[in-house]
């Protein structure tokens, strides 16, 4: 009897632990969107560049720790980071909000799977600006949820 009790404790232990592992892994925060895509990675960063631009969005930044890693010498899964805003959204941001102004540029992360598959992923630009508490902001927010998940939808789709 004790046996079966430490192995169930043990058991429940363990199975703790790893979900706490997996929850780790997993963004909690309020509009996180992640989409699994079928296209390699290169495809993927092509087709989310080609997607921001068609939905006219600008193209801030990017950055790659794999394509830096790659260049030191270092082979790692691909990730890429895509910053993305318009200047007509940023004055109207800063109009509403000017410690809002930290949160632009928003961006798109694509991450290579093991088995050589995308993901798509990024926080809803409403959600973003949610802790903000203005009522302008929320209304900019909304309009760029909509290019978002436009961008996505181009992006991932056939």
């Amino acid at each position: 009897m004790k046996i079966a009790s430490t192995f169930l404790t043990a058991s429940c232990l363990l199975m703790v632990a790893l979900a706490s592992a997996h929850a780790a892994e997993s963004p909690t925060r309020s509009g996180y969107k992640s989409y699994a895509t079928g296209y390699s990675f290169d495809q993927l960063v092509a087709r989310v560049q080609n997607a921001v631009q068609k939905n006219r969005m600008g193209l801030v930044a990017q950055a790659s720790a794999s394509r830096g890693a790659a260049a030191r010498g270092v082979k790692i899964r691909g990730n890429f980071v895509i910053m993305v805003f318009r200047n007509d959204y940023a004055v109207r941001m800063l109009k509403a909000s000017v410690p809002a102004g930290i949160e632009a540029p928003l961006r798109f992360y694509l991450t290579e799977n093991e088995d050589g598959t995308t993901e798509l992923s990024y926080y809803q630009p409403s959600a973003v600006f949610a802790p903000y508490g203005s009522s302008e902001l929320d209304v900019m927010a909304g309009e760029l949820d909509l290019i978002f998940a436009q961008i996505v939808a181009d992006a991932v789709g056939k």
